[in-house]
């Protein structure tokens, strides 16, 4: 009853925002902007969010071989395709993220070694994605006068960067009580591996530059979606826009992201002076791209072995 009441929550806030958003698209003037050459941008949108995926996939299997679940390139990438499918299909922005738990830990790795890989993955994205933010704060504030903005930002940036900061100091210190409670237990191991992959020599440089350049084609993407309409926004300023509304989009709220990912778009685009329908439109469209790659997914879901293997239990693992 409990997932019943917050699936039906997130549909609401999903439908809500999206018809708040949808009020400023013109449809019929903005299908008049597409032409062959959209169709070429829309294609290098769908090709960066199929290489964002693989990205992900390097810097996934460097976590889970820290956490005694090493993967196959070809397995972590299937499953990565996988989640994306999920995510766009289960009510929740981190539903891949559950999927792709499920399928690590029924490959005979155990619960808790997918558990920790999920979580330490997410959590490393999440800090790579606030400190994106932090280092173009002197040109988003150039870019956005209002005081309002200006202080949305500051607050969505820095409590996400504080808790980023605070999950790995978790794992430096060695108070007892740490380990006798179930959730600090496992939060401070998972915060011991984190720190483990961030700060190796070996590990640490290549897993930094993986989350930046999973960042860094989520802008691409924005970018080829904009393209592909012709709006009138510079590459700079999606390159400060978009982070932060990635960033409350990660807020699991919604169905993968839909509606917040909008009106938070709109509302960026106005205090940064641009069209608000001009940031629907854009969110509209990176959504669409997203949910082709889901597409493209559910269709390696429906072929994958691990689907025909539902009903068997997973074999017990470290």
């Amino acid at each position: 009853m409990r997932r019943i009441v917050l699936s039906t929550l997130k549909i609401l806030v999903s439908a809500a925002l999206l018809y708040l958003a949808l009020r400023k698209v013109d449809f019929l003037e903005l299908g008049s902007r597409f032409n062959v050459a959209s169709l070429g941008w829309i294609g290098l949108a769908i090709a960066a969010t199929l290489l964002q995926i693989f990205i992900g996939v390097l810097r996934w299997r460097e976590i889970t071989a820290e956490c005694g679940a090493p993967l196959a390139l070809a397995q972590a990438t299937r499953y990565n395709l996988i989640g994306a499918f999920f995510n766009q299909t289960l009510p929740s922005s981190i539903g891949g993220d559950a999927m792709r738990l499920w399928l690590v830990a029924r490959a005979g790795a155990g619960w808790r070694a997918a558990t920790y890989s999920i979580f330490v993955d997410r959590a490393i994205g999440l800090i790579a994605l606030s400190i994106v933010i932090v280092a173009s704060l002197p040109w988003s504030y150039r870019l956005i006068s209002d005081p309002a903005g200006r202080s949305a930002l500051l607050l969505v940036d820095f409590a996400a960067l504080a808790g980023g900061v605070s999950f790995l100091v978790l794992g430096r210190l060695n108070w007892p009580w740490l380990n006798r409670w179930w959730g600090t237990h496992h939060l401070r191991a998972c915060s011991v591996i984190a720190n483990r992959v961030l700060f190796s020599r070996e590990r640490g440089p290549k897993i930094a530059s993986l989350s930046l350049l999973v960042h860094l084609l989520t802008v691409v993407i924005a970018w080829c979606v904009v393209r592909s309409i012709a709006a009138p926004v510079l590459f700079g300023q999606i390159v400060q826009l978009v982070p932060p509304v990635m960033l409350i989009t990660m807020v699991p709220i919604s169905i993968a992201g839909w509606g917040v990912r909008e009106a938070t778009m709109g509302l960026a685009f106005g205090y940064a002076g641009l069209l608000s329908n001009e940031g629907v439109n854009v969110s509209l469209l990176f959504g669409a791209v997203y949910f082709v790659v889901g597409v493209f997914g559910g269709l390696v879901w429906i072929l994958s072995a691990e689907k025909a293997a539902q009903g068997v239990e997973p074999e017990q693992g470290p």
